[in-house]
């Protein structure tokens, strides 16, 4: 079984579950969607589109971005994402923007941190205080990562949202901040919101499995910096950032979404060699430290995925071996000391 163009992977990480349906259908007000034009974006504001009008709701989809790629403005226009083009630095152009009961906000900064320090923290933390003030009437999902944990052992099972934060490096340190700003306004302004931690959705254009697969094509080793990571088809994981809209709370709320395994590379490297009929080799010294969290919380709220490892690792090995499109974004999963 294969997804055999870009056409289809958009349609099938794009697909709302029945529960999303649903809430679509009792959630009052407008969407919009900060950020929208980065990897998960556009596919999250097609399936809040195809949703809301599975539900028969007459709900406004808004995509808020930049828009430096003009292609992915024509793509969500195509599925009926009403765009809008602004700078979330600029706090006119963000006061400029319509109202919406319910925002999802994807807005942020990580890779070329390093060196790059003081942009990283303005994107992290300002913007974050800008919209949290402008929409002190919305309700707020707000996206983070599983990096603000500390790094754990494969054994652990991963960091549940008990865990305390402690983020290793600048970027990771930012996002901790993204985080304590949203959660001050949810404080102060009785904000309803949710800090959405998430590690790593798989696109089969860019992602963990993509990155292993294409050392194991090209018969580059794979690291053993990171010995395990998590990861979770992107069309769950936009699934459940939807759903997450109906979970917002003053104070703010934290829930981990990510896949039900704790995945070791050698076993994928290997699964992929299996696959695409090509040896494989390892460099550098297996690590047990790693991003890992556990996403049980979300799992008793929405269900598992519909989409499971082995299913994501045969489509990924067919489209490199198909020569699908690459965009060239590598996760750097094997990074253990914050420096992306």
């Amino acid at each position: 079984m294969r997804i055999k163009d870009e056409a289809e992977l958009d349609r099938a990480l794009s697909k709302p579950s029945a529960r999303l349906v649903e809430l679509m259908g009792r959630l009052d007000g407008d969407l919009m969607i900060l950020g929208v034009a980065g990897k998960m974006g556009v596919t999250l504001g097609a399936m809040a589109v195809d949703a809301a009008r599975a539900a028969g709701a007459m709900k406004k989809i808004y995509g808020v971005s930049r828009f430096s790629d003009p292609e992915a403005r024509r793509k969500l226009e195509e599925r009926g994402v009403a765009t809008i083009p602004c700078d979330l630095l600029d706090q006119k152009a963000l006061a400029d923007l319509p109202e919406a009961r319910n925002i999802v906000y994807m807005a942020g900064r990580k890779f070329g941190t390093d060196g790059s320090e003081e942009l990283t923290w303005a994107m992290n933390t300002l913007v974050p205080g800008y919209v949290a003030t402008r929409f002190k009437a919305s309700r707020i999902v707000a996206f983070s990562t599983g990096c603000v944990y500390p790094l754990v052992p494969a054994a652990s099972g991963g960091c549940d949202e008990s865990v305390a934060p402690a983020p290793v490096g600048e970027y990771a340190q930012s996002c901790l901040g993204r985080e304590r700003v949203f959660g001050h306004f949810a404080k102060t302004n009785a904000t309803a919101t949710l800090l959405l931690r998430l590690n790593y959705a798989v696109d089969l254009r860019y992602g963990v499995l993509h990155d292993i697969g294409r050392k194991v094509w090209e018969g580059a080793p794979v690291s053993r910096s990171v010995g395990h990571f998590n990861a979770l088809w992107q069309g769950d994981a936009n699934n459940y950032a939807l759903l997450a809209l109906g979970q917002c709370a003053s104070p703010a709320s934290v829930l981990n979404i990510t896949g039900p395994e704790t995945i070791a590379v050698d076993h994928v490297a290997g699964r992929f060699a299996q696959l695409m009929g090509k040896p494989v080799s390892h460099e550098g010294v297996r690590g047990d430290a790693a991003y890992l969290n556990n996403a049980g919380k979300a799992f008793r709220l929405f269900g598992y995925p519909e989409v499971s490892l082995d299913q994501m690792i045969e489509w990924q090995a067919r489209w490199i071996m198909d020569g699908g499109e690459d965009l060239g974004k590598p996760t750097h999963f094997e990074v253990n000391d914050g420096k992306f």
